[in-house]
């Protein structure tokens, strides 16, 4: 008899006791049980927000991957539903892997495949139980209600990698040809048989046939992009207007698994980057081979950024996985049978060619302004009356005005035996959870800010997960912040009796 593999996760999702663990976030995305990873096929729909991810509901049991999703109509409360895509066919046995989706309307719908507005792309894993050798292909799920799910009878869509290529071939970014009318591509991430990391686009005209038009290429990069890395992993291009010239640009993130450059950053087990260009055919042109991480933090990978219909045009809205791989050993999974979240949802632009990031919450009522004056660093910290009982908090401060020596201060979270200190300290971002209950990826990391731009400093913070902005979203961290469970209250420190203002706070709970 066939196993039913959406009664296994409804099942698991039912017996959860994830809802009742005091670090699961409020405002963060969560899985209801069990693991959740790679963010997938993120959608507005009029006002609701889809988010569909990788979800693993029997980990760690057995690596069953599912597409679970939830959604949101003010991006702050997430509403669970089944999952979307199950790993139950011959193609996804070994499962439904990440990929995005397009939301289609108008004249586009009488062609599309099953005439369905939702089209969902992913690649499915097949792997030989003797030899071990594996099979990607990449496949369409349809919906016409975002409720009911089918996978197209014809998947899969591209059965194998292309000659020239290994098996890792994965991540399939579908999107609309802004120069070519009624034309789609599909960017995947892929490696050569030479062990090193690219990406390919494919065109399409009715999203079932694709030809594969060739490796995207950097003609004036220098060849800073031939080899960087052994796999790219989760390519997205997204197009942002620069806020300084008003130019437009294609922004390419990706995840080149294997880089080692010589700069500060990077240190995560794999990283997340982007460069800026302009796309035209298989050339990103204009790309001088610079390229920055687009998160700072311990804990950050695959973001992926919202679909929308031509008709219902707004922001670029990205999320990312606030996760490594390999690192799922966190307090979450003994005290409440879950592991790791999404990121807030951030704004994305441009500014002088560099990635702009705002965090998009409104968490409700209950701003306050309020002067607070710091003790010493080593003395203590001054509480946040406000936020005395919260656990879920956004906080913004100003720290000292330019001019004279240059204190040391920023927020604590949590106890004095158990926290996350968050500082400004010589123009640079210092994040130290050396106390916390987690630190396997690192405990202290330094970042070094722009010029000027360590007055500010915004936190979110939701039980255990915090993000970090600072130079007006031009520097972003996230980082999973496991302090004592039920007291993640805030402190402002400061060093020389400092002044610092909180321009805002919301408390969640």
């Amino acid at each position: 008899m066939t196993e039913d593999l959406s009664a296994l996760a409804k099942d698991a999702v039912a017996a959860s006791r994830a809802a009742s663990d005091p670090d699961y976030p409020v405002f963060h995305v969560a899985p209801p049980v069990g693991r959740l990873n790679d963010p997938n096929g993120l959608l507005v729909d009029g006002g609701t927000y889809h988010v569909f991810y990788q979800f693993t509901p029997l980990h760690p049991h057995r690596k069953l991957v599912y597409w679970g999703h939830t959604s949101s109509t003010d991006l702050a409360r997430w509403e669970h539903h089944a999952p979307a895509v199950v790993p139950d066919s011959p193609y996804d046995a070994n499962g439904a892997y990440s990929g995005n989706a397009i939301v289609l309307e108008g004249a586009e719908l009488p062609a599309a495949p099953a005439s369905a507005p939702y089209q969902l792309f992913f690649t499915g894993n097949l792997k030989d139980p003797v030899t071990g050798e594996r099979t990607a292909s990449q496949n369409l799920v349809t919906s016409r209600d975002l409720v009911t799910f089918t996978k197209w009878e014809g998947n899969p869509l591209i059965p194998t990698h292309a000659p020239g290529y290994t098996a890792h071939y994965r991540d399939p970014q579908v999107f609309r040809d802004p120069d070519a009318p009624g034309q789609f591509r599909m960017l995947l991430g892929v490696q050569r048989q030479d062990e090193t990391g690219a990406a390919l686009l494919y065109r399409s005209t009715d999203l079932l046939s694709w030809d594969l038009e060739g490796e995207l290429t950097f003609p004036d990069a220098g060849g800073a992009f031939e080899r960087f890395g052994y796999m790219w992993e989760c390519p997205g291009i997204v197009r942002l207007t620069d806020e300084l010239t008003g130019e437009d640009w294609d922004v390419l993130i990706w995840c080149p698994q294997g880089i080692s450059p010589q700069a500060e950053g990077y240190e995560n087990v794999f990283a997340c980057t982007y460069t800026v260009g302009h796309l035209v055919g298989t050339e990103l042109r204009d790309c001088d081979g610079t390229f920055h991480e687009v998160d700072r933090g311990f804990e950050f990978y695959a973001p992926q950024a919202f679909a929308r219909r031509p008709s219902e045009p707004g922001a670029v809205t990205l999320v990312g996985w606030l996760g490594n791989a390999g690192e799922d050993d966190q307090p979450s999974v003994s005290t409440g049978g879950w592991v790791h979240a999404l990121s807030v949802p951030r704004r994305l632009s441009l500014r002088g060619g560099r990635l702009v990031q705002r965090p998009v919450l409104e968490l409700g009522e209950g701003a306050s302004t309020s002067c607070l004056s710091g003790s010493v660093l080593t003395a203590g910290a001054t509480p946040v009356p406000e936020l005395s009982g919260s656990r879920s908090w956004q906080l913004r401060v100003e720290g000292p005005q330019a001019g004279g020596p240059a204190p040391t201060w920023g927020v604590r979270i949590g106890t004095a035996d158990c926290h996350v200190d968050v500082t400004i300290e010589d123009g640079s971002l210092v994040v130290d959870r050396s106390t916390s209950r987690y630190t396997q990826h690192g405990a202290r990391r330094v970042v070094t800010l722009p010029p000027g731009a360590d007055s500010v400093l915004e936190v979110l913070h939701d039980r255990s997960v915090t993000e970090i902005v600072s130079a007006d979203g031009e520097t972003v961290f996230a980082l999973r912040s496991f302090v004592t469970p039920g007291t993640s209250g805030v402190s402002l420190l400061s060093s020389g009796g400092a002044q610092m203002r909180v321009v805002s706070l919301q408390a969640r709970d």
